[in-house]
């Protein structure tokens, strides 16, 4: 079964609070989001989503026969960088190990080099998640580097891994 990336809508708060509202899932991402993440929080995270400066943000509901399964958005950065996005993605704990995550990086590094002037995309997954290492890696990233202790997450100092995917010309 495939996965498609698309658009954004309201009526996807319920499955993406259902995906979001799970520790494990959590757990993996960056600090910020609520937990437990409620319907209103999905809905206000959909909103800016929707209406986001779409020159610099670029965000997908990752879905499987249109129900949202996780989520996927690549970023443009700034001053000198400007042609250079990061990427961050997850998928909700009940569809793990099936290639949704390859597939939407890649459809939406497909989509970002396609549409837009960014030539290299980048991703740091925590080094103790092989899981999204090896979604990087099966959908064409190059591991640059370690990025020792450099993040805090519950409590414990972190090492990351750089990978990019550069712009094939």
């Amino acid at each position: 079964m495939e996965c498609v990336i698309r658009e954004w809508n309201i009526s996807d708060a319920n499955h993406l609070a259902s995906m979001l509202n799970n520790k494990k899932v959590l757990d993996n991402l960056r600090d910020g989001l609520p937990y437990p993440y409620t319907i209103d929080a999905a809905k206000e995270y959909i909103c800016a989503m929707i209406h986001c400066d779409k020159t610099k943000t670029f965000p997908f509901a990752i879905t499987v026969k249109n129900q949202v399964i996780g989520s996927i958005g690549v970023f443009r950065c700034e001053n000198i960088h400007f042609r250079t996005a990061e990427m961050g993605y997850y998928i909700g704990e009940p569809y793990w190990g099936q290639g949704f995550a390859t597939s939407a990086v890649e459809q939406v590094c497909n989509y970002v080099f396609t549409n837009t002037d960014i030539i290299r995309i980048f991703a740091e997954p925590f080094a103790y998640n092989m899981a999204s290492c090896r979604v990087l890696e099966k959908a064409g990233f190059q591991l640059e580097g370690i990025l020792q202790k450099n993040a805090v997450k519950n409590g414990q100092i972190l090492d990351m891994k750089m990978y990019a995917k550069i712009k094939n010309e």
